[in-house]
């Protein structure tokens, strides 16, 4: 198909198409992609974040999978930036771990959890892309990684490093991606930022996404829907960048105040801090 061909954003696929069975094999080709390793999706459990809603989940979108390994999967689309993420990725897999226990059942049936998350904004420094985290054990002197060892039904022992048991993260930064392409995650990646297929694709299930995502293939209302989703999406990011420029303005001023509480000319304060006079008179404040 043309690589140039319009897709549907993933978040919003996830919010919907991604939820038949028929279209499991999208999500098992991004995850294969991530974890390498090929993955099986056997279900997508409910929780409080499977909602549909535009109103609802506008921000947090993410999406509960039960692998064929019995891991659970967590993949997040985070659009705009969110205060605290990092404790809000631990608190969204610990909920995964505790609701997922029975009372009085055996800490061995614990399942692994993974949490993925595909984010539009930069969470903090570093140059790279893809950034993952997980629990290790090493020892303190030597550094050698810890090796658990326990006793299964059949008496026999079994080996487990921290990281068979702990979570892992997955950090996803979508704008910081060059559209070089080295690997099958990220052929994924460049989906996600142009909402097309990269030029002579090769990783796995990326063509059937191709052809599932495809815009023009929308029924009328779901193209309703979707642009819907879209309009409300350009509305929030001008929220915040309205709030951000008064905030940045308002800023400003109170630099502007103290410059004149010092004394300083207002030449001077309108060349360090790029304000109007007009704009600072209009704050209340007088030059002196």
């Amino acid at each position: 198909m043309n690589t140039k061909t319009e897709l549907v954003r993933f978040d919003w696929a996830m919010k919907s198409l991604l939820r038949d069975k028929a279209n499991f094999d999208i999500l098992e080709g991004f995850l294969s992609a991530v974890l390498r390793q090929d993955v099986t999706v056997i279900e997508i459990l409910e929780s409080e974040s499977n909602v549909p809603d535009i109103e609802q989940k506008l921000n947090l979108v993410d999406i509960l999978i039960q692998d064929k390994q019995q891991r659970y999967v967590i993949i997040e689309v985070q659009n705009c930036h969110i205060t605290a993420y990092l404790e809000r990725i631990l608190f969204g897999v610990s909920k995964v771990i505790v609701d997922n226990v029975k009372s009085g059942e055996d800490y061995r049936e614990i399942s692994k959890v993974v949490s993925i998350s595909i984010l539009y904004f930069n969470l903090g420094l570093g140059e790279d892309y893809v950034f993952y985290g997980n629990t290790e054990f090493r020892g303190l002197h030597d550094n050698q990684p810890l090796v658990f060892r326990r006793r299964r039904e059949d008496k026999t022992l079994e080996k487990l490093k921290s990281q068979d048991i702990f979570p892992e993260y997955y950090l996803i930064n979508v704008e910081r991606f060059t559209d070089v392409m080295n690997t099958d995650l990220d052929e994924w990646i460049y989906l996600f930022k142009h909402a097309a297929l990269p030029p002579h694709c090769q990783a796995k299930n990326l063509d059937k996404a191709g052809e599932k995502l495809d815009v023009l293939k929308m029924s009328q209302e779901e193209r309703h829907r979707y642009d819907l989703y879209l309009m409300a999406m350009v509305n929030e990011r001008d929220a915040i960048e309205t709030a951000l420029n008064k905030g940045k303005l308002n800023g400003k001023l109170e630099v502007a105040k103290e410059m004149q509480k010092s004394g300083m000319d207002m030449e001077t304060i309108v060349a360090l801090t790029g304000l109007s006079p007009d704009i600072i008179e209009q704050d209340g404040y007088s030059a002196l």
